[in-house]
């Protein structure tokens, strides 16, 4: 006879300890490390937290600045952030709000954003 539980699982254990969680090795700690600080930086030549980075910034977890040459700030839009430029370092952020209205939205559009009353 077979000792098996009789409940089936889909889970495998792998062999070995589990990794501690690292900012620098997933996303769930870039996170955490992020909303702790405040902001992290990122070096201009680090790709893997680069792109953990933006993955959270697809979906809204936090914010990408790039550090311009003169010290200066500019924020990353997703579609920015995914090419993942190695020339300037990365400040990571967490956002400022759960909802943001760009200024450069039209006056005609604000509108949509409003909250309706019930």
């Amino acid at each position: 006879m077979e000792s098996r539980s009789s409940h089936p699982t889909n889970v495998v254990r792998f062999p070995g300890a589990r990794q501690s969680a690292n900012p620098r090795r997933d996303q769930r700690g870039l996170m955490d490390a992020v909303y702790a600080a405040g902001s992290l930086p990122i070096e201009a030549g680090d790709r893997t937290t680069k792109a953990m980075a933006t993955r959270l910034n697809i979906f809204g977890f936090v914010v990408i600045d790039e550090v311009q040459a003169d010290g200066s700030a500019r924020r990353l839009r997703p579609s920015e952030a995914i090419h993942g430029c190695t020339a300037r370092p990365w400040r990571v952020s967490k956002p400022s709000g759960r909802y943001r209205i760009d200024d450069g939205l039209p006056e005609s559009d604000r509108d949509l954003f409003a909250v309706l009353q019930a």
